[in-house]
């Protein structure tokens, strides 16, 4: 069964009796596995708990994706799933390693050890143009690593960005923090949605934005 808002390639299927979200590739991080699909945990994917809640992304399937802050390869593995070329971007060493690991049965997942602050550090692999960028970064200034990466974008594209409230300012009104961060994307983003992501992750606001 699918959902109007989820891509193709995404899919409910039952585990263990249970209907839960799914793609369909080599699994990756411990997760229920039937036949060729595994379960998309929305509780460890920012993304998963957007798509659970029925926001339009702009992802479809088969479209080029840049993934900024892919860690081990939990959520982007299940992008290269169903996407086209799908870039991700890791700066830590450690996790890094586990996403080349992920990326290795998936001709479409291309890894790359850099930092998403400095994209010009990755702009000779990255192609023109990518239809979605996806974000997912846990530092302060998140919105100047969107706008800074907004080059890659193509004008009809989306962002899909998961705002960390406690990593921009742990000590901060979450909703405050989300005020300011949604002002400076603007200056380069229209920002088309907004769905608070507390059912899954706390302190944590999904946007949907396009190009300005």
């Amino acid at each position: 069964m699918r959902d109007s808002a989820l891509p193709a390639g995404v899919e409910r299927r039952a585990f263990d009796g249970t209907a839960r979200l799914a793609t369909r590739g080599p699994p990756v991080y411990g997760e229920p596995t039937d036949g060729e699909w595994r379960a998309w945990d929305p509780t460890r994917s920012k993304l998963g708990g957007m798509l659970e809640g029925g926001v339009e992304t702009g992802l479809t399937g088969g479209e080029t994706v840049l993934y900024l802050g892919a860690a081990a390869g939990t959520t982007v593995s299940h992008v290269a799933d169903f996407a086209g070329p799908t870039y991700a971007v890791e700066f830590a060493p450690r996790p890094a390693r586990e996403l080349v690991a992920a990326a290795e049965p998936r001709e479409r997942l291309f890894p790359l050890l850099k930092d998403a602050r400095r994209p010009t550090t990755y702009a000779h692999v990255v192609e023109s143009n990518v239809d979605v960028i996806v974000q997912d970064v846990a530092t302060r200034g998140q919105a100047a690593v969107a706008n800074r990466n907004a080059t890659f974008l193509a004008d009809d594209g989306r962002l899909v960005l998961a705002i960390k409230a406690r990593s921009e300012d742990v000590t901060a009104d979450p909703e405050t923090v989300y005020a300011d961060v949604l002002t400076e994307l603007e200056t380069t983003y229209e920002v088309l949605e907004t769905t608070p992501l507390d059912r899954f992750h706390a302190d944590h606001l999904g946007v949907v934005a396009t190009p300005r």
